[in-house]
């Protein structure tokens, strides 16, 4: 993969209420869920503190890249969710910076995650029965 970086990346959804955070083997495989982080207003030298946990996060795993997913509308429009979530993007890259941020389209997430599954033969899963939970991360990569 060209331009691909070893290192361990993470991976950030942006909700209203939440901020989910995965870790990413260095190999961009598989994404585990590593910590979930109330959305704060209040802020530490003007930084809102969910965003300085993630900046903290990223120097700790010394990530070269941070992956957000962007909930854009089926028809690949931005929504008033994606319009929220470029915001908080710019915010925490301000805060990250030199480590680059971005943003993955995570309308078909599941899908390709089931396919992904079905080809190497795993049963189940993300949309089958046997999982009671959907993590929303599932690779690090793009497609």
């Amino acid at each position: 993969m060209s331009g691909f970086q070893r290192g361990v990346r993470l991976g950030v959804d942006v909700g209203q209420v939440r901020v989910g955070v995965a870790i990413c083997d260095p190999d961009g495989i598989l994404a585990t869920p590593l910590v979930t982080l109330p959305r704060d207003v209040a802020t530490i030298d003007g930084i809102p503190t969910d965003i300085s946990e993630l900046a903290r996060l990223v120097a700790l795993h010394e990530t070269p890249e941070v992956v957000v997913g962007l909930p854009v509308t089926l028809s690949g429009g931005n929504g008033p969710a994606a319009v929220s979530v470029r915001a908080y993007a710019d915010k925490l890259a301000e805060v990250i910076a030199p480590v680059p941020i971005r943003l993955v389209d995570e309308r078909m997430s599941t899908v390709v995650a089931s396919r992904r599954l079905s080809e190497r033969g795993v049963r189940g899963g993300v949309n089958g029965r046997s999982s009671t939970r959907r993590p929303r991360w599932r690779s690090c990569r793009a497609g």
